[in-house]
């Protein structure tokens, strides 16, 4: 037998599905369903009935031509476009050139959703003012929703990180398909009689039959009739439950119903840490400051007072006293210097003080001074007076 790969097979059974000329150009009824509209500009979503259901997608460039509203779950549409196959996956699936609403557009699920909502709504289950308020720190919060979904996962991570001291008791409850609504409903009634604090409800995101659980009756009467408050975050951001109306509280998520529920005690306590920190840091500089302040009154203080006052004042007595010593031996030793000088002038001025190297003072004998060879004679006494003494002598003779 001959071998074929994979890629040949789905090349041939897209050829057999592009050549039917039936399929090439197709009007379709159905319901729109698991919706999605992808940041590329294309909307990617199911088309089913009763009992069987169709990938479809939409492209970016037949949505202007071909789509003149909003297309959401729920909508009863008819859908011209070609089904053809997918050929790296194997799947078939239906290209949409053409969409428009069926009748009034609307689903059977979303009619039951709508009729519900206005029920409820008229009976007062949705009114603000009996929606009990949520405790801002709980010891103690409920979850009814799948023990293996991601919802759970998300909760507790959520709880560990805002609050590591919260209790958790999960309802582990089936949150979609046959009998959920049931078993969310059990969830409800047990933990509300346990006496916690919160209860969560709620499940990851999903077409409108996925989150059907959390529209059924029997779930928003077990809300409303819970004495627990009840935060509900079913689906993403856009969905909306009926269940989303009678609680107490409506998170977009089930990750934004845990952070509703408990409140962030590490933020806190970070924050009084950093706070503590801040005012330990800001007491220290007032106690440095005060301190300063204090050392410097002191410092005041004791220059203005008595004993400071005296001591400065003996201080600058002792000064001044030093100073006139100083001005008194400077002044002694300029007269010292002064009288040095004049001693040293009336010296030279001294005729004694000449008599050295040789030199002489005579005198005749009434002690007058000779001047000359003629005032003497020979035989007449004379007195020499030399440096260190005198010398008497007469004269011998004369010359001149």
């Amino acid at each position: 037998m001959k071998e074929y790969t994979v890629s040949q097979v789905n090349g041939y059974i897209k050829n057999l599905i592009s050549s039917d000329y039936l399929l090439r150009n197709i009007v379709i009824r159905g319901e729109i369903s698991n919706c999605k509209y992808h940041s590329m500009g294309h909307i990617y979503f199911t088309l089913k009935d009763e009992s069987s259901s169709m990938p479809c997608v939409m492209f970016k460039g037949s949505i202007g031509s071909g789509l003149k509203f909003r297309l959401e779950d729920g909508q009863a549409v008819l859908i011209s476009g070609s089904v053809n196959v997918y050929e790296r996956d194997g799947r078939y699936q239906l290209y949409a050139s053409k969409i428009l609403l069926a009748d009034d557009g609307k689903g059977k699920l979303a009619e039951e959703y709508e009729k519900l909502k206005i029920k409820l709504y008229e009976e007062g289950l949705f009114d603000f003012e009996i929606k009990k308020p949520i405790p801002k720190h709980p010891k103690a919060v409920g979850i009814v929703t799948a023990k293996t979904g991601a919802a759970i996962q998300d909760i507790m991570n959520i709880a560990r990180r805002r609050n590591p001291y919260v209790q958790l008791y999960l309802y582990p409850a089936k949150v979609q398909g046959e009998g959920a609504a049931e078993t969310i409903v059990r969830g409800i009634e047990t933990l509300d009689k346990m006496g916690l604090d919160t209860i969560i409800i709620g499940r990851g995101g999903g077409s409108i039959e996925d989150l059907w659980a959390f529209n059924e009756e029997i779930v928003a009467r077990a809300i409303f009739a819970a004495k627990t408050p009840i935060i509900s975050g079913t689906g993403h951001e856009i969905d909306n439950t009926i269940a989303d109306y009678v609680a107490d509280l409506r998170a977009p998520t089930p990750s934004a119903a845990a952070e509703l529920a408990i409140d962030n005690v590490i933020d806190t306590l970070n924050r009084v840490k950093t706070l503590r920190t801040s005012i330990d840091r800001e007491m220290s500089s007032k106690v440095r400051d005060a301190g300063f302040r204090l050392e410097k009154l002191k410092n005041a203080l004791e220059r203005l007072s008595p004993e400071s006052i005296l001591r400065d004042r003996q201080l600058a007595l002792a000064q001044s006293v030093d100073k006139l010593h100083r001005l008194m031996e400077d002044k002694l030793t300029r007269i010292k210097q002064r009288l040095e000088v004049d001693i040293t002038r009336l010296h030279g001025l001294s005729p004694t003080a000449k008599l050295v190297n040789g030199f002489g003072y005579i005198s005749d004998s009434e002690d007058k001074p000779v001047t000359s060879v003629r005032s003497v004679k020979e035989g007449d006494s004379l007195t020499v007076r030399v440096h260190d003494g005198t010398i008497n002598t007469k004269v011998m003779g004369t010359n001149g």
